[in-house]
């Protein structure tokens, strides 16, 4: 009888935990659906845009020179050498 009561009293512990929200979690999907609804007036400015226009866009209607990479800066990185000496045997060892 008792192990029936404590089973009962900690599903009824977990239900009510589960379903009683902090504040916290209600201001962060507060702060959540505002930033989808930025996202999203953004995404129908764009299709406005698209839809005055009404073309599609090919690679030589976009300015690509912001995203070029300084050759200099490349020399920069360093080089990692890959690791030949792995052997897989000691992985499946049971």
């Amino acid at each position: 009888m008792k192990k029936i009561a404590w089973i009962v009293f900690s599903l009824i512990f977990f239900l009510y935990a589960e379903g009683n929200s902090t504040d916290a979690n209600i201001t962060q999907d507060a702060n959540n659906s505002q930033e989808l609804q930025k996202n999203i007036q953004k995404a129908i400015e764009a299709e406005k845009k698209f839809k005055e226009e009404q073309k599609f866009y090919m690679g030589d209607d976009y300015n690509l020179t912001e995203h070029k990479v300084d050759p200099k800066s490349v020399d920069k990185v360093p080089l990692i050498e890959p690791e030949y000496d792995f052997d897989i045997t000691d992985l499946y060892s049971d």
